[in-house]
């Protein structure tokens, strides 16, 4: 029954959505076109304009995950947002052997050790990635300040990690 009810909620968002769309273009908004974005397990994201869609199915017996579309409205007292998270981190002990973790606004992340993409999602007030090398990191804030967390291809988030150094975000610079 929940199962429906969750496919019946999400089919009734979607209608909702391609009838604002439809009517924000029969305006003639400047804007463009809406889309959707369909955010996967592994946090990697794609994005579909809702002119292309034609209708979306179900499964029967299919159960939809439903997340906020804002995830700063759902952190975690005293840890940081989303958006704190996007943007370029200095990893490392403070020696010649830092490197650099890149996370995209869109889940797209880049190691530049070895130059390894990855995806990123935010869970729980912690950036999780996993890169495509099947390695896994967490930027988490300890105390006042953000650590890495790295993890063997064969380890969870939530196991012991392998190593444990300082992550620090950069301030974007100017183009």
């Amino acid at each position: 029954m929940r199962a429906i009810l969750c496919a019946t909620g999400l089919a009734v968002l979607l209608a909702c959505a391609l009838s604002q769309a439809q009517s924000k273009a029969s305006a003639g908004s400047a804007s463009g076109q809406g889309s959707m974005v369909v955010v996967f397990k592994d946090g990697h994201r794609q994005t579909i304009r809702l002119a292309d869609v034609a209708r979306i199915e179900f499964t029967p017996g299919a159960q939809m995950p439903v997340a906020s579309t804002k995830p700063e409205a759902a952190t975690p007292a005293g840890l940081p947002s989303h958006a704190h998270y996007v943007g370029r981190w200095e990893v490392g002990e403070g020696n010649s052997q830092n490197f650099y973790i890149t996370l995209d606004e869109n889940g797209d992340a880049l190691r530049s050790l070895h130059s390894v993409h990855g995806h990123w999602t935010w869970i729980n007030g912690e950036a999780q990635i996993v890169w495509d090398d099947g390695y896994k990191d967490a930027i988490r804030k300890v105390g006042g300040r953000f650590q890495k967390y790295a993890y063997d291809k064969s380890k969870s988030f939530t196991d012991e990690p392998d190593n444990v150094t300082s992550a620090r975000n950069l301030p974007p610079r100017p183009i």
